[in-house]
């Protein structure tokens, strides 16, 4: 039966974190070849593709976890759960966040294609030069027309959809970056215990990182 079952030594538990961590940091690792027809997306693409395949790594984890370390369990099997299932459920927001700011990027651009919107009136070339030369020097102005010639897009819109791209990323890496470390500091801190019980209490401290860091963002956004 399971629950004849020994728990996981901590050890384990934080071994199922620290992996977890490098997989969440994976993410932002990979590459992913663009085309220059869509060369504003390269900086998400990388996440966009590894993205979903981590987040089915972790939740078939996740699943062997509970099957091993069934529960009620220990105080440092339900500490390492708590921290798992944030992160799990952290990364699949900040996924979803960024699948819906690539697919409005790709609506901007006409991808499926659409008309454009208001935003992306064509600019003559006099007012783009007047528009980006105190901005950019003569050589960036030149790789801007040159990628923007390559995506069919004007250089202004091209500069617009490029940048929301780069926001998009820089998203996702924050989210990332901060689920791997919260990750590794609830895998140090059950490593650590002297024992195999974790204080579990009703204080904030008590709390794995990443439940702490989720309900700091929650106080923040009401």
């Amino acid at each position: 039966m399971t629950a004849d079952r020994t728990p996981l030594a901590r050890t384990e538990l934080a071994g199922l974190l620290t992996d977890a961590a490098q997989s969440v940091s994976g993410v932002l690792t990979t590459a992913y070849p663009t085309s220059a027809s869509r060369s504003y997306l390269h900086p998400v693409l990388g996440a966009l593709s590894a993205g979903p395949r981590v987040v089915c790594e972790l939740n078939d984890r996740l699943e062997g976890f509970v099957i091993e370390e069934p529960l009620p369990s220990t105080p440092a099997g339900l500490f390492t759960l708590a921290s798992y299932a944030s992160a799990l459920g952290w990364l699949t927001e900040s996924l979803a966040e960024l699948t819906a700011s690539v697919d409005q990027i790709c609506t901007r651009v006409g991808i499926p294609a659409e008309p454009p919107g208001p935003a992306f009136t064509a600019h003559s070339p006099a007012e783009q030069d007047d528009e980006f030369d105190f901005a950019f020097s003569a050589l960036e102005l030149a790789a801007i027309r040159t990628a923007a010639e390559a995506a069919g897009l004007s250089p202004g819109d091209y500069v617009e959809v490029l940048s929301q791209s780069l926001l998009a990323a820089s998203r996702i890496t924050d989210a990332c970056m901060e689920i791997s470390s919260g990750l590794l500091e609830d895998a140090a801190y059950v490593l650590g215990e002297a024992t195999d019980h974790v204080w579990i209490g009703e204080g904030p401290d008590s709390l794995p990182t990443l439940v702490r860091s989720l309900l700091a963002r929650m106080e923040a956004a009401e």
